[in-house]
């Protein structure tokens, strides 16, 4: 079972989602965490949009990186951009990809909604790349 870290500035958006989404397609395949640079909180705003695709965010939390080991992860994304800021160990993975997805933060929430179905549609990938 691959064991996937997506990681991104704050952990309280775009990982977040991106968590959710692999926890339910890719149940049973893979084991899959999320953190951020930093830790805050998650966004009430991701609950909701996940919610509406029947996703349900609200137990996860909001975790640093600096929790983790990056020899515990086969693949590790980000998807902030925030790749160049990862220390070098959680670059040299299996598997390393940056997707530079917009941050919603402040947006309206059909911009969450865009940002959503945008990782729906790569985490959908990734999981085909990896079986």
């Amino acid at each position: 079972m691959k064991r996937v870290m997506f990681v991104c500035k704050k952990n309280s958006r775009r990982s977040q989602m991106a968590e959710g989404f692999t926890k339910v397609f890719g149940k049973n395949k893979v084991a899959v965490t999320s953190s951020g640079l930093a830790s805050s909180q998650v966004d009430p705003i991701v609950v909701q949009v996940m919610a509406e695709v029947g996703i349900d965010v609200s137990e996860q939390v909001s975790k640093p990186l600096s929790d983790f080991q990056p020899e515990d992860y086969d693949v590790v994304i980000s998807l902030c951009g925030c790749g160049v800021n990862l220390p070098k160990p959680w670059i040299l993975r299996e598997v390393f990809e940056d997707w530079q997805l917009d941050d919603p933060e402040g947006q309206s929430i059909d911009v969450f909604r865009q940002v959503r179905e945008e990782i729906r549609d790569r985490v959908l990938g990734l999981l085909s790349a990896l079986d």
